[in-house]
C-alpha cells in the first residue's frame, strides 16, 4: 500500500551553505580522495555484527558471497524486493493517473531532470560527498535551492544516505534536523473522511467525493505552530496538531483500517499538500529540505538538486536484504562461533525456500 511508503523529509539547517559553501567544497573534495572507488573489506566479527549497520551487511556479503544458502536467500530477497517495488509503482501510478483525470494534478507536467549516482562500491560517506559537492557547485553557479530530492529503488541505500547526511549535519555542523511524514497526511484525511461519514450516517465512499476531499484538504494547514513546523487539523470538531496526535488519534482503529481506501483516491491531494509544505519550509533560507521518496511523487517538487541512487550490480540489492535479515536473526554472536552462528541462521532462513 502506497501510504506505507512514507515520504520522509529531513529539514537541515543550512546557514553553512550560504556562508561557507566554497570552504566546504574544498574540505569535502579532500575527504572524497581519502576513499577508493570500492569499499575496503571488513572482517565479520562479533563486534561488527553488533553494529547492525552498513558495515555489518558488507562484512556478511564479503564472508558469504560464495555460500550456496546465502546466494539462495539473496536471490529470493532480490526477487521479492523487485516484485514489491513493481507492485507499489503500479498502485502509485494508478493513484496519480486518477488524480490527473479528475484535474487535481497537471497531466502535462514535466519534472526536472535527475542526476544518477551509482552507489556500487561506495561508502555512505562517499555518496553523501557526491551529493553535497554537486549542490555546492550548483549554488556557486547561481542555481540556488533549499530543497534536495533523493530517489532510488529499494536496496540502493536511500535510508542509509539520509541517515548519513543527517549525521554529518548534526555532528559536523551542529545543525538542527526535523523529519516529516506524508503518511500522517493520509491519516489526517482518513480521520476527517471517516468522521464525516459518521456525522452524516453515510458510507466512506460517499465521503470521498471530489468536493468533500477539497473540503478536507482545506481543513489541513501546514505552518509554524508552537515554534516548529507542524500540520494543524481544524474542522469537523477537531482542532489539533498532527505532532501531538500522530501516535493516538491518527493510529486509532477507525483510521488504520480505512487508510487503504482513502490513500487510493487521495494521491494527488497529498502530493500537492506536501509540495506546498516543502515550498513553505524551503522559503526559509536558514533551512535545507531533504526529500526522499518515489519519483512519481517527488517529481512535483521543484528544485535543481535531484538525485537518483542506482546500483549497477542489481544482485547486490538481494544480497543486502539477505545480509540484513541474517544480522537481525543471528542468536549467538560469541566471538569464537560467529561464522557458525551465521551458517546456522542461513540454514533456518532458507529452510523453506
Amino acid at each position: 500500500i502506497i501510504y506505507k511508503r512514507e515520504i520522509t523529509i529531513t529539514i537541515i539547517s543550512s546557514l553553512f551553505l550560504l556562508r561557507r559553501s566554497r570552504h566546504f567544497v574544498v574540505s569535502s573534495s579532500h575527504y572524497y580522495h581519502r576513499y577508493s572507488n570500492t569499499m575496503a573489506t571488513t572482517i565479520l566479527t562479533s563486534d561488527v555484527l553488533k553494529k547492525q549497520n552498513a558495515e555489518t551487511t558488507n562484512a556478511i556479503i564479503d564472508a558469504f558471497q560464495d555460500n550456496e544458502r546465502f546466494l539462495l536467500l539473496s536471490k529470493n530477497e532480490g526477487d521479492l524486493t523487485r516484485s514489491r517495488d513493481e507492485e507499489d509503482d503500479n498502485k502509485l501510478q494508478k493513484g496519480i493517473d486518477y488524480a490527473k483525470n479528475k484535474g487535481v494534478l497537471d497531466p502535462n507536467y514535466v519534472p526536472q531532470p535527475y542526476k544518477e549516482i551509482d552507489v556500487l562500491g561506495k561508502t555512505p560517506n562517499h555518496v553523501a560527498d557526491e551529493i553535497l559537492n554537486d549542490i555546492f557547485k550548483k549554488e556557486n553557479d547561481q542555481e540556488e535551492s533549499s530543497v534536495i530530492v533523493l530517489c532510488g529503488l529499494s536496496g540502493t541505500g536511500k535510508g542509509t544516505t539520509v541517515a548519513q547526511l543527517r549525521k554529518r549535519m548534526e555532528e559536523d555542523h551542529g545543525k538542527k534536523v526535523v523529519t516529516w511524514s506524508n503518511g500522517n497526511i493520509f491519516r489526517s484525511v482518513t480521520l476527517l473522511a471517516k468522521t464525516w461519514s459518521e456525522q452524516n450516517s453515510a458510507g466512506l465512499d460517499d465521503a470521498l467525493s471530489k468536493e468533500n476531499l477539497e473540503s478536507f484538504m482545506n481543513m489541513l494547514e501546514f505552518g509554524t505552530f508552537k515554534d516548529k513546523f507542524d500540520t494543524r487539523i481544524n474542522g469537523l470538531g477537531y482542532d489539533m496538531l498532527v505532532s501531538e496526535v500522530q501516535n493516538t488519534e491518527l493510529k486509532s482503529t477507525k483510521v488504520s483500517k480505512n487508510i487503504p481506501t482513502v490513500a487510493e483516491v487521495t494521491q494527488g491531494e497529498v502530493i500537492q499538500f506536501a509540495a506546498n509544505a516543502i515550498t513553505t519550509m524551503g522559503s526559509d533560507k536558514d533551512v535545507m529540505v531533504l526529500l526522499e521518496g518515489r519519483e512519481q511523487t517527488v517529481n512535483y517538487v521543484r528544485t535543481p538538486h535531484r538525485f537518483t541512487l542506482t546500483l549497477s550490480d542489481e544482485t547486490l540489492i538481494g544480497k543486502r536484504r539477505a545480509a540484513q535479515r541474517v544480522m537481525a536473526s543471528v542468536e549467538d554472536s560469541d566471538k569464537d562461533n560467529i561464522m557458525a552462528a551465521v551458517e546456522t541462521t542461513l540454514e533456518k532462513l532458507t529452510k523453506d525456500l
